[in-house]
């Protein structure tokens, strides 16, 4: 797949490293997934991890730790394994499925006006990540940030004052970043976002109802 836009640096180095919060790691994770550019960049950062671990000190085995490692795998019970069925190919990475389901009819939505809907993920850490559900043609409700907003584009395109966000690009979003995302024509929009600070809105509605809707 052709990424446009990409997760800066920084970014994929702390996700590397496992330094993230799980919202933003989830993010990566599924962007990774989907770029192959981003995903060697993070291979690269793992590597680099691998070679301080192996200079690192080591710890002492007990003289028989690999005779019963193998003991173990040995006494295993043995599972056959069943011809699987070609499954269709899902609009959610899979990194994202034990968090959301299979596909996006498998998440419980929730409306939040004018056709949007939303769904809150369980992930642990101060970070919020969720889906949202566009429909072609709607405009989110025009915001800036308090803090980090990573959005990766997961179906159909957004357009907005920075640029065109097709599957697999991530938009990122600081208190720099004042904008209206609009759904493209033709497909529903669905995406993926983490945050770590609440929105701030422009309008008053928005704002009225932004404590219900936990954006």
């Amino acid at each position: 797949m052709d990424t446009t836009h990409h997760i800066p640096s920084e970014i994929l180095a702390s996700y590397a490293a496992g330094s993230l919060d799980e919202a933003f790691s989830l993010v990566v994770a599924c962007h990774v997934s989907l770029c192959d550019t981003c995903r060697a960049e993070v291979e690269s950062y793992e590597a680099v991890g691998g070679v301080v671990l192996e200079s690192a000190q080591t710890e002492a085995m007990s003289p028989n730790a690999l005779e019963a490692t193998m003991a173990m795998i040995k006494s295993a019970p043995t599972v056959s394994a069943k011809p699987q069925r070609q499954a269709k190919p899902s609009v959610f990475p899979a990194p994202l499925q034990h968090y959301a389901g299979a596909a996006p009819e498998d998440v419980r939505w929730r409306s939040i006006g004018g056709g949007v809907k939303q769904a809150v993920l369980a992930c642990s850490g101060n970070a919020k990540a969720r889906l949202l559900f566009i429909p072609f043609g709607q405009a989110v409700p025009e915001h800036s940030h308090n803090g980090l907003e990573l959005t990766l584009v997961l179906q159909g395109a957004f357009a907005d004052s920075v640029a065109r966000f097709a599957r697999g690009d991530v938009e990122i979003g600081d208190g720099d970043l004042e904008h209206q995302p609009i759904a493209e024509p033709g497909m529903d929009c669905i995406c993926l976002a983490a945050t770590d600070a609440p929105l701030k809105f422009k309008a008053l509605l928005p704002r009225m109802f932004q404590p219900f809707i936990g954006i």
